[in-house]
């Protein structure tokens, strides 16, 4: 084969290009691009650093503000309770003092109707008296055809209801 024979001839200057080829590539990367790189990544990490700190402080400002917030919540809450139980307590005054008024308004009524049935009752045992009398005069005076007088007749009907 003739390419194995003239491998010898040509060795050599494919040894020195390519030496030239890997120096003249290891300095573009190595000078050139690199440094580039290398930057960015660096810029990178800076900027990742920042904003997690920033996220951070953010975060801490979330939390303090979240804190006070929930010590305001707590602070409404505990005043419009306080203003609740004052509100139940002056309606239960009220409701009190209603209760007072309309429970005498209705013992009043209530003793005035019992005077009047006790007015009524008296009025209506005296008036049972007189027919109760009347009666026992007419009965008397049917049965046994004696005469009673109204005044015996109004003694016997008292003596009665006192008893009974």
């Amino acid at each position: 084969m003739p390419q194995i024979a003239q491998l010898a001839t040509t060795y050599s200057s494919q040894v020195f290009w390519l030496l030239v080829c890997f120096g003249l590539v290891f300095f573009v990367v190595g000078l050139g691009l690199l440094p580039k790189v290398t930057t960015t990544v660096d810029q990178r990490d800076k900027q990742i650093a920042d904003d997690l700190a920033a996220a951070e402080a953010a975060r801490a400002a979330a939390d303090a503000e979240e804190e006070a917030w929930r010590v305001a919540a707590n602070k409404q809450r505990a005043d419009a309770q306080t203003l609740i139980a004052t509100a139940k307590a002056e309606a239960a005054k009220a409701t009190d003092a209603a209760l007072a008024a309309a429970s005498a308004r209705v013992d009043e009524t209530v003793a005035a109707a019992e005077a009047r049935i006790g007015a009524a009752r008296t009025a209506a045992l005296g008036e049972i008296e007189g027919v109760a009398a009347e009666a026992a005069q007419d009965i008397v005076s049917r049965i046994a055809g004696l005469s009673v007088s109204a005044e015996q007749a109004h003694g016997a009907v008292k003596g009665v209801l006192a008893h009974g």
